[in-house]
């Protein structure tokens, strides 16, 4: 360890260990890194120094908590990472094609995007010579070095060397604030930083996957740009696993499968809203027949409200004001009585397809008096909802304009929220594993910048919120900032079967929606008291879990969610009466399946079924028909079972039983 005798201000950095290394005056990460040894000097990507992630170059000028970051610390470093790459292939367009602008490039999730500006868009074929050149940058190993400007300084001279986009954002800084610029070789950039200490700690893990149009800040009424994005690992080894899973995405497309499962389609005539086929409606079905019982059975009592409701109730709640624009707003107008002109009153009132249920829900809970004995209250609704979403947006399933949720609201007393949140996550944690999704993480999400209600109130819901999560026994994260205007929230986020991460459930715990709509209930001491209201989903949307589930399962449902349990289909003719039997057979037991008789060879109709991920294929000749026996193949192995007729229909029976022993039944039709 370093000590100096000098006792003119010292600066003393406490490690992650414990120790302290004590310098003479302002030190800089590289410095500190040196002196602890020429291993981590290496490795070394970037500094902690309070908490706050800073370049290795910055100086420490006082007592500080510190610890150096390497390629170990995962998340900071794909950060410094990332942010380095998306540099990196700035300087590399601006080399290759003289005259583009840079305009911003963050970091997202897995990867990078940087905006340009160019007469000619680029196209994927200038990706490869683009990544080319990033690899001769790494090589060059340019150093990164901070420099602090003056705002108007910045302006000027990003105006002089043609970088308008650039001026324009450092103009919307607030004057007299610094900026900082940052160097790698003669290539500069705006940029918060922080960075590596040269282009070679980069590494190589990186890969430009594609170019889209991008308008400036946004907004349509802007100039178009384009986009060219890219992703960035650690090392090979991550690069490669990442590429790999986003080739077993595409597989897994639930747009795709979709298509070759006949489940459900989208057209331009309904933007964003989904037409159900047949067999897409039966997992539909299962799905809501299977959640709407577990509801029951958690004591939550099924209401209906309308689609429509008066903008008022929508000015009450605050969303009017804060989500107006994702909402669809239809005029209540009345025709005119002129029937020579039937025109349309100009005084009419606004109302609103519902974004969300909340509201409809406090006014049933209002009719009637209901007293402290009577909470908690449990609404569930399915109810169809409907946002405005950008066209751009719009993602098959995963996001839609008309959406259906598993939505529900507990209306309970304030002594009541931790046993009602933990019962909550009780049950979604059952109905996760039911479908197949056994690990989930937790966030609480706290208040957000724009919000409703005072502190103390928010102070309360959080509390309350982390309570029932302590009780639980659960672990969590917090994410700052994300709460819903009215409440924080749980968020439950659920890993599906190639390790992406699904937000679906939430918790909010709400204090303010009940007072703004004057909700309350008569308590013990026959005083109005307001209720706490929970907000709760489990599934999200149906529409968006049934196409995460679609990708999880790569299309090949469990038995008892699969829209064709079983096909029955003989080898020859000869065996086709057995076979009409046999279908006969599965049906009585409840079991969704189908019967092909068609003129084809066996081979051919079991490769077609397959592809349709029909999870069993019961195939039958003259020799089962003489043994009252069936030939059953089953999705995704090569095999086959000889078994009796009665036991195959008992292990798909058994199978084909949704986990909580209740189906909702599903037609099929023959082929």
């Amino acid at each position: 360890m370093s000590e100096t005798k000098s006792a003119q201000n010292p600066v003393n950095l406490r490690l992650p260990d414990g120790s302290v290394r004590t310098f003479d005056g302002p030190v800089t990460g590289t410095t500190l890194a040196s002196d602890i040894g020429p291993g981590l000097l290496k490795a070394a990507l970037a500094i902690r120094v309070n908490g706050e992630v800073w370049d290795l170059s910055r100086e420490i000028n006082a007592d500080s908590e510190v610890s150096i970051v390497t390629k170990r610390d995962s998340a900071e470093a794909l950060d410094i990472l990332r942010h380095d790459c998306a540099h990196i292939m700035a300087e590399a367009v601006q080399e290759l094609f003289p005259g583009t602008q840079v305009t911003i490039g963050p970091n997202i999730t897995d990867g990078f995007f940087y905006d340009f500006a160019r007469d000619k868009p680029f196209t994927e074929d200038d990706l490869g010579v683009i990544e080319a050149r990033m690899h001769e940058i790494v090589k060059r190993d340019e150093a990164i070095e901070r420099e602090v400007w003056d705002r108007d300084q910045a302006i000027t001279h990003f105006k002089e060397i043609g970088e308008h986009y650039k001026a324009e954002i450092i103009g919307s800084i607030p004057a007299g604030e610094a900026v900082t610029v940052y160097r790698q070789g003669k290539w500069k950039d705006l940029c918060r930083g922080p960075h590596l200490p040269s282009t070679g700690k980069l590494g190589d893990a990186f890969k430009l996957m594609k170019v889209a149009g991008a308008y400036w800040r946004g907004d349509s009424k802007n100039e178009m740009l384009t986009r060219i994005y890219g992703t960035c690992w650690t090392d090979k080894k991550e690069l490669k696993a990442y590429l790999h899973r986003l080739e077993e995405a595409e597989k897994r497309d639930h747009r795709k499968l979709g298509r070759e499962m006949d489940l459900f389609h989208l057209q331009e005539e309904a933007q964003g809203s989904v037409f159900w086929h047949p067999q897409g409606y039966v997992i539909w079905l299962q799905l809501e027949a299977y959640i709407r019982d577990r509801l029951k059975g958690a004591g939550y009592r099924e209401i209906k409200t309308p689609q429509i409701l008066d903008s008022k109730f929508w000015e009450q709640s605050g969303h009017w004001s804060k989500f107006r624009e994702n909402m669809f707003v239809v005029p209540d107008e009345v025709p005119s009585t002129d029937e020579a002109a039937p025109v349309l009153s100009g005084d009419a009132k606004l109302m609103a397809l519902k974004p969300m249920n909340c509201p409809a829900h406090v006014q049933v809970f209002k009719q009637g008096i209901k007293s402290y004995r009577d909470l908690p209250i449990r609404y569930a609704e399915f109810g169809c909802c409907h946002r405005n979403e950008a066209h751009g947006a719009l993602h098959g399933l995963m996001r839609v304009r008309q959406m259906t949720q598993d939505d529900a609201h507990i209306f309970c007393r304030e002594d009541q929220v931790t046993e009602e949140s933990v019962a909550f996550c009780a049950l979604l944690s059952s109905v996760y594993a039911d479908l197949g999704f056994p690990d989930f993480k937790v966030l609480l999400a706290t208040r957000p910048d724009v919000r409703a209600g005072s502190d103390e109130v928010w102070d309360k819901a959080e509390a309350a919120l982390e309570a029932a999560l302590k009780a639980a026994n659960i672990e969590f994260d917090y994410a700052p900032g994300e709460g819903a205007f009215y409440g924080p929230k749980l968020e439950f986020h659920l890993s599906d079967a190639i390790g992406r991460t699904w937000q679906c459930g939430t918790l909010q715990s709400d204090f303010v929606l009940p007072e703004r709509l004057d909700a309350t209930y008569i308590a013990e001491d026959g005083s109005k008291q307001r209720p706490v209201m929970l907000h709760r989903a489990i599934l999200g949307t149906l529409e968006r879990f049934i196409g995460i589930m679609i990708e999880h399962y790569a299309g090949r449902m469990p038995l008892w969610l699969a829209p064709t349990q079983a096909v029955v289909t003989p080898i020859t003719s000869n065996a086709d009466d057995y076979a009409r039997s046999v279908h006969a057979a599965l049906e009585a037991a409840g079991l969704r399946a189908n019967l092909d008789l068609r003129n084809e060879k066996i081979n051919y109709k079991v490769r077609e079924h397959s592809h349709a991920k029909v999870p069993a294929i019961l195939v039958v000749g003259m020799r089962e028909a003489e043994n009252d026996q069936v030939s059953v193949r089953r999705l995704g192995s090569k095999d086959q079972s000889v078994l009796d007729l009665n036991e195959a229909i008992a292990s798909l029976a058994a199978e084909g039983t949704p986990p909580n022993g209740k189906a909702e039944n599903g037609e099929a039709s023959d082929a």
